[in-house]
């Protein structure tokens, strides 16, 4: 299975924007679809963007729906979350997750990989 590692977070200004970064390692990375979870302090996780295998096909939680942008690269075995016109309560920890299916989910349970996380801080 694969394992994933998140980069690309940051400290900005609200309005700004910020592009994540997550890598997958191992074998078969276009078998799984990809999400977007966060976790701000003392919260639990919250969806926030999902791609199926081919990356044709996406689907955004409501709070970022027309600010942010979920991608993917196969051949690079890469997920990408374009953040644009970030705001206060875009602060969390931004996780990367894979499930082993060709449809994306915005359940978590749903998904059994999961990346360490990147930091968003996001200040007015």
């Amino acid at each position: 299975q694969v394992q994933l590692v998140e980069s690309g977070g940051a400290w900005v200004q609200a309005g700004g924007s910020l592009r994540l970064a997550c890598a997958a390692s191992g074998r078969n990375f276009d078998d799984y679809s990809m999400g977007w979870f966060r976790q701000a302090s003392g919260k639990g996780r919250e969806f926030v963007a999902a791609v199926n295998w081919y990356g044709d096909r996406t689907y955004y939680g409501d709070a970022v729906k027309g600010r942010f942008t979920i991608s993917r690269d196969n051949a690079k075995n890469m997920v990408y979350l374009q953040m644009d016109m970030l705001k206060m309560e875009d602060t969390a920890v931004y996780l990367c997750a894979a499930r082993r299916q060709w449809t994306y989910d915005p359940q978590e349970p749903e998904y059994n990989i999961w990346g360490q996380g990147t930091q968003v801080a996001v200040s007015s």
